[in-house]
């Protein structure tokens, strides 16, 4: 359950607790996992999890795209990327095929994957409903935007970190 806290409150807690509650990456994957939760619960109708909803979603766009492409797209490493393909692809949702380089791997929706997409984008649309109702449009927005930068904003220092 997603519970929050109060700065009185965490105030009182041993400082490991204070840490982590005023940690950017425990807070952004506590609120991802629940609002991950969320919408698995209201797309379960669909056979097809948010996760996977995304992830066909980006291919889908993107058309026939390579691992790489699709990695750098979903801010995602490739093995993770690799590793959830390959499920989508053993539910007949996305081929993987080789590319113009034997070693570049090309990935496209299937037919069973379309109609996957089809399927879920109409309780995808509940669930997101429901959110941008609760939180309020404009405060939404504002979320999706300060969500985006922050992603940015780490690449980039990341980035300049590695090199």
């Amino acid at each position: 359950m997603y519970t929050g806290m109060n700065d009185q409150t965490i105030e009182k807690e041993p400082t490991q607790v204070r840490i982590a509650w005023h940690c950017t990456c425990f807070n952004v994957r506590r609120a991802s996992r629940a609002v991950t939760e969320f919408y698995d619960s209201i797309m379960a109708p669909s056979g097809v999890k948010a996760t996977q909803f995304t992830m066909l979603g980006a291919v889908s766009l993107m058309g026939p795209a390579s691992v790489t492409q699709l990695a750098e797209r979903l801010a995602l490493d490739r093995t993770t990327l690799t590793r959830n393909l390959k499920v989508l692809a053993d539910q007949g949702m996305v081929s993987i095929s080789a590319g113009n380089d034997r070693r570049e791997r090309v990935v496209k929706v299937t037919v069973e994957g379309q109609a996957a997409i089809d399927r879920a984008t109409p309780v995808w649309q509940k669930a997101q409903a429901i959110i941008v109702e609760k939180f309020g449009e404009d405060r939404w927005r504002q979320m999706i935007e300060d969500m985006s930068e922050l992603g940015e904003l780490t690449e980039d220092i990341d980035s300049k970190r590695k090199k």
